[in-house]
């Protein structure tokens, strides 16, 4: 009909989920005086446009504090009023490594569908 043709799409709720995990045991000498921060940013993408709506930092922790991924930091964040015809989800996150004052910083980033199967894993 043509009255489905023109009516506006309606915005859903998307959801993203997270899993902050150590990828190694950390247990040399080395690693003891070595810390990382994460920094995850949500932004919402329509064209040119772009909007943070989530962001979070993880707290510095030394490289063996955090968890295996069997006992990962997870956390879910929902996102409302996106349209889906026209807008996306883009995450984005910053790892900060910090030995003795020395920073190194890696960054990466990906598109995601929020229909509540994805799943971003975050490995230090």
């Amino acid at each position: 009909q043509v009255r489905d043709a023109i009516t506006p799409a309606k915005p859903v709720e998307k959801s993203v989920s997270f899993a902050l995990y150590k990828e190694g045991n950390y247990a040399a000498e080395i690693y003891r005086n070595t810390s990382a921060k994460v920094h995850i940013t949500i932004e919402k993408v329509s064209g040119k446009s772009r909007r943070t709506v989530w962001e979070k930092t993880f707290d510095a922790q030394t490289l063996a504090q955090y968890p295996s991924l069997q006992e990962a930091m997870a956390q879910t964040v929902k996102v409302p009023n996106v349209f889906d015809a026209k807008e996306h989800l883009e995450v984005s996150y910053t790892l900060t490594y910090n030995s003795k004052g020395s920073e190194l910083q890696m960054q990466n980033g990906m598109i995601v569908k929020g229909n509540g199967s994805d799943k971003v894993y975050i490995g230090i």
